[in-house]
């Protein structure tokens, strides 16, 4: 018998994803958009939307009182710094810093600030990790949340669920038969996945009880609800506006990219993952639960985890979606030279003008 060298398609076919990836077709997907004028994509958004809820999980945690707790009140000058404690459901607690402006009228427009990857929310709100103040922003996330006060919103910035003061606690296994303490989003993401949700359901839900919660406050309208996040932020940002219509209007920065140009593409946190998700199509698919709602996107030229390509790419294919809602809305865009980073340049601005 002869013998000779694999081919480089041979080679390809020995990689489990070469054949996953045929399956990928998000043009025949379960759940994918198709609507043709506003009525039908009205009821696929009434369909899908349910759906979505279902796919992600942990939508049907008990309802629980949130019992706010005021842990702290820092006053910065120009605005007031308050930390409190939310329950979330029967066993889990949520810190979140609310920062107001001190001279706008109440009730105030309040946004949603959804920090991303890092040390937590300490990261958005002037803190550095061991809760020292500071005055000059720092690191990716721009002290995004202070800037967005400063114009004059109410700003509500929850801890998301497997960063900062919400991280497993795997001290048992420091040192434990050599191996590494397994990373909080990766482990958190598996005992979802084995339970039959995700960490996109989890911080869904958390997103959620802030809204309950921010409702019952006499100082900032709900009825002028925003939301911004970075990162696995604007993963947050995406899917709550998405499954929760009452933000009004969105900022998603370093996140909005076909799937399989960036999430499916290269490694990224398992936090980001749903299983089942092909059912929905591909992003631009699932941009149809947030239009015609406003949206910007936030792109950095140089970011390397969600190429700008795949990013213009996916916005163009959701106008299209927009455009079967409201022929005159478009997804605004914020393209910036620099990597993955908040920008700001137009978000700010942006929200107040769909919010004011």
């Amino acid at each position: 018998m002869k013998t000779r060298p694999l081919t480089r398609a041979e080679k390809t076919d020995l990689q489990p994803a070469t054949d996953l990836w045929r399956l990928y077709r998000p043009e025949q997907a379960r759940h994918r958009f198709q609507a043709c004028d506003p009525a039908e994509a009205e009821r696929w958004q009434r369909r899908t939307r349910k759906a979505l809820l279902a796919r992600i999980g942990f939508q049907d945690l008990p309802a629980v009182a949130p019992a706010p707790r005021l842990l702290e009140r820092v006053d910065k000058g120009s605005y007031v710094r308050e930390k409190i404690l939310l329950r979330t459901s029967p066993r889990t607690v949520m810190p979140v810093y609310i920062l107001l402006p001190k001279e706008a009228p109440r009730p105030l427009p309040v946004v949603l600030a959804l920090h991303g990857h890092g040390y937590g929310v300490k990261d958005i709100v002037g803190l550095w990790e061991d809760g020292a103040e500071r005055d000059a922003a720092d690191g990716y996330h721009k002290d995004f949340a202070v800037a967005l006060c400063r114009r004059g919103f109410a700003v509500a910035a929850p801890e998301i669920s497997c960063f900062g003061e919400r991280q497993t606690d795997f001290s048992h296994l420091d040192g434990r038969f050599g191996q590494p303490v397994p990373y909080c989003c990766t482990h958190t993401a598996m005992l979802a996945f084995h339970l039959g949700g995700s960490v996109v359901g989890l911080r869904v839900h958390d997103g959620r009880c802030l809204v309950d919660y921010l409702g019952t406050r006499a100082d900032v309208d709900c009825r002028r609800l925003g939301a911004m996040g970075i990162s696995g932020g604007g993963m947050h940002t995406f899917f709550s506006t998405a499954c929760d219509e009452r933000i009004r209007a969105c900022v998603v920065s370093g996140y909005y990219c076909n799937f399989k140009d960036s999430i499916l593409a290269m490694h990224h946190c398992a936090c980001n993952f749903v299983p089942g998700l092909d059912e929905f199509g591909e992003i631009y698919d699932l941009v149809g639960l947030i239009a015609p709602r406003p949206m910007l996107i936030e792109a950095g030229t140089r970011d390397p985890i969600f190429p700008l390509a795949g990013v213009k790419a996916a916005v163009a294919r959701g106008n299209q979606v927009y455009k079967v809602f409201d022929g005159s809305r478009q997804i605004a865009v914020d393209c910036f030279e620099g990597r993955h980073q908040v920008s700001g340049a137009k978000a700010y601005d942006f929200l107040w003008e769909q919010l004011k």
